[in-house]
């Protein structure tokens, strides 16, 4: 019975790990640490992002003058592009501090690009009018005049626009050092009369972006609205937008934020925190795909006679970079800012594993000996339980020749068999099943180390030594091409063809620690077992260096601890003997 416990848990240990990527349950996640029930979704101003000088199409005229329309130079110590005066849309923006690739000439991150390149993605400004209301208002046509050269690096901007009837529209633009804007919109009203209108801000992307599909990354559009987060991939955005005929999913909220999100990058509205707004997150249809995250008030903001009717929000645009998004969360109380970063389900887990690697990357200044020492701590917080399971296999081994004997004196009565090995575990104080402890243990951290791992752009293009220059990345070396040495890709054969050094090291590892442990007393179970390090070696290829890395040291140092306990135990036989 004890064995068949031993097989079972071992076998739900490989089913967890194999299915892991597919299985993995990534359902709707509220905002901790109090969740908010969902209310009805209130009705959103007459005037929407979607209507007023923003048409659904952009005609070849339109797109030739946006080509040709000038631009505002945009240069801060984080980013760099420029903001298309013709529209005001904010459609240009490179991350200096991110390559695309590990090679030091790699292009930098492209994180935003004008409607016509290939990619369209874009950030815009704009007013709308409530029902009834007259007046001439800046649209996709409109050219606006910038107050200086360039923007950036402590020199803000104001883009101006005069509709000729007594308005005159204003965006304000400023950015820090890394990736957030800070926004205002205002109109100066010298018409005689009160003005109300609603400006709105939105962000746009006019494709459909290849994304990875792992059920434990989110990518798409995301928010925290109402307290509440919200993610909506893009197949579901396409089909709450042909349900909604494109109106999608709207959310009246005070504070928080929305966007688009990739797996390290992130474009983000944050509105005004004292204003009750209206959020909307929208698929269009539109010759091809349009996604659309925007944000309107909800009642329109009034600029009086002779005086200023203004509106304040900001805009992230870069890299999720984890402290960071901490940073801007509690300086401009941004609510669940740092939920933009997936870190999952178990988030009281994947963090504090982060901000462990983090803080030991900074004393030893590679991830991936922050990743050698995390597990050193890990394996001394699991000592005692550790000690005591191995201790106890240990043990098992040792009664190997007894336990022989048993079946030996049993084989036509397996029940007999069973009580008298019940007996010797009993009087030897011996668990049989205590040797899957240790790999059961280790399960939630090796999932939180792999989320970490695969999700945080820390991580990204982080080296190691030698061939591993990606901790994020799979092992690029493969023992079917001899590392190399032979000029073919064994993976445009068969996907499974990809078997790395570290993955290698990984399984000879497992292999030894095997042989340590007693053998199942069934030879189909021992069997079963002698498979398992060949099993590991080929599933943990597809997954990230540092992953495997410290599956590797943690199996070294599994073996050098029960080495020593069996080591003890050994000269403990003798008192055995007595039992």
């Amino acid at each position: 019975m004890d064995q068949k416990r031993l097989m079972i848990a071992i076998a739900i240990s490989i089913a967890i790990l194999l299915g892991f990527q597919l299985l993995a349950p990534h359902p709707q996640r509220t905002a901790p640490p109090t969740p908010v029930a969902s209310e009805a979704t209130p009705a959103a101003p007459a005037a929407t992002p979607s209507a007023g000088g923003m048409p659904n199409g952009t005609s070849a005229a339109d797109l030739a003058a946006l080509r040709n329309a000038p631009r505002l130079k945009l240069l801060a110590p984080g980013v760099e592009g420029s903001v298309n005066l013709l529209g005001a849309r904010i459609d240009d923006l490179v991350l200096r501090r991110y390559r695309e690739t590990i090679a030091p000439n790699s292009p930098l991150v492209r994180l935003l690009e004008p409607q016509v390149d290939s990619q369209p993605y874009f950030v815009q400004f704009g007013w709308t009018a409530p029902d009834g209301v007259k007046a001439r208002l800046p649209g996709n046509d409109t050219l606006w005049t910038a107050s200086g050269n360039d923007l950036g690096d402590g020199r803000p901007v104001t883009l101006s626009w005069d509709n000729g009837e007594g308005l005159t529209f204003e965006i304000a633009l400023a950015i820090d050092d890394n990736y957030m804007f800070t926004i205002q919109q205002r109109v100066r009203n010298a018409t005689g009369a009160e003005v109300k209108l609603f400006p709105w801000s939105r962000i746009r992307r006019d494709y459909t972006p290849v994304v990875g599909g792992y059920y434990i990354l989110h990518e798409g559009l995301i928010g925290v609205l109402g307290g509440t987060l919200r993610e909506l991939s893009y197949a579901s955005a396409k089909k709450d937008g042909e349900k909604t005929n494109g109106v999608g999913l709207e959310v009246t909220t005070e504070g928080g934020w929305a966007g688009i999100t990739d797996k390290y990058w992130l474009t983000a509205l944050v509105p005004n925190l004292k204003v009750p707004t209206v959020a909307t997150f929208r698929h269009i249809a539109d010759n091809g795909d349009r996604y659309q995250v925007d944000f309107v008030p909800k009642e329109p903001i009034a600029a009086p006679a002779g005086g200023v009717g203004e509106l304040q929000q900001r805009l992230f645009a870069g890299a999720k970079v984890v402290q960071l998004l901490d940073h801007y969360e509690h300086e401009y109380d941004i609510k669940y800012f740092y939920l933009a970063v997936d870190f999952g389900l178990f988030w009281f887990l994947t963090r504090p594993i982060f901000f462990a690697l983090d803080w030991l990357y900074h004393y030893l200044g590679n991830f991936g000996v922050a990743i050698l020492v995390f597990t050193v701590f890990v394996k001394a917080l699991f000592f005692p339980l550790a000690n005591k399971s191995y201790r106890s296999m240990s043990k098992m081994k040792l009664l190997a020749p007894k336990m022989t004997a048993l079946r030996e004196q049993y084989k036509d009565d397996q029940s007999k068999l069973q009580g008298a090995m019940m007996q010797l575990y009993k009087a030897e104080k011996v668990n049989p099943a205590s040797g899957c402890l240790p790999m059961l243990v280790q399960i939630p951290v090796f999932f939180s180390l792999y989320k970490v791992i695969f999700v945080t752009i820390e991580m990204r293009h982080a080296p190691f030594f030698g061939w591993i220059h990606d901790l994020s990345a799979v092992d690029p070396t493969n023992v079917f091409n001899l590392f190399g040495l032979l000029p073919f890709d064994p993976t445009t054969i068969a996907p499974m063809l990809h078997l790395g050094a570290w993955p290698l090291i990984m399984g000879f590892t497992m292999y030894f620690q095997q042989k340590l442990n007693p053998p199942p007393p069934d030879p189909v179970q021992a069997k079963v077992f002698q498979f398992m390090p060949i099993i590991f070696t080929f599933m943990l290829a597809s997954f990230p260096a540092g992953l495997v890395i410290y599956w590797s040291w943690n199996n070294l140092l599994t073996i050098g601890q029960q080495w020593l306990i069996m080591r003890q135990t050994r000269l403990d036989k003798p008192a055995m003997a007595k039992v």
